[in-house]
């Protein structure tokens, strides 16, 4: 394959995921994205999401609610998930290599890696429902 050719709008979406910790929608860096770029359709956010994650330089998650959610964080890391707002954030936790190995042991296929979601109440909906 050759050289990506450079692409604006594409700069752009990574660096609106880059100043984010909230695990964005693509709806989300659609609706954001077309502040710069009014023109530009949703199936080139998709499309564009697609490719970075091809390239690795961003995280795709689906968090169970339909909707995949972008994490410009690619290193292994754990991940929580409200489960009364739905709000995805990271934990920051190193993760588990122990787990791999033991997963190893009862599997007789090649494990390259692996995630981990957690569920619960996130503080901020903790505080509003006391």
């Amino acid at each position: 394959m050759g050289a990506l050719k450079y692409s604006r709008q594409r700069e752009s979406i990574k660096e609106f995921l880059a100043g984010r910790k909230d695990h964005p929608t693509a709806d989300v860096v659609y609706m954001n994205i077309r502040k710069s770029y009014p023109n530009i359709s949703l199936g080139t956010v998709y499309r564009n999401l697609s490719l970075l994650e091809s390239l690795g330089e961003v995280q795709k998650l689906s968090c169970g609610d339909g909707a995949e959610r972008f994490d410009p964080n690619t290193s292994p890391h754990y991940h929580f998930i409200c489960r009364n707002c739905g709000c995805v954030q990271d934990i920051p936790l190193v993760p588990v290599g122990e787990l791999e190995a033991m997963a190893s042991e009862r599997f007789e296929g090649f494990i390259e890696g692996h995630t981990a979601m957690f569920y619960g109440i996130c503080c901020q909906c903790r505080k509003d429902g006391e």
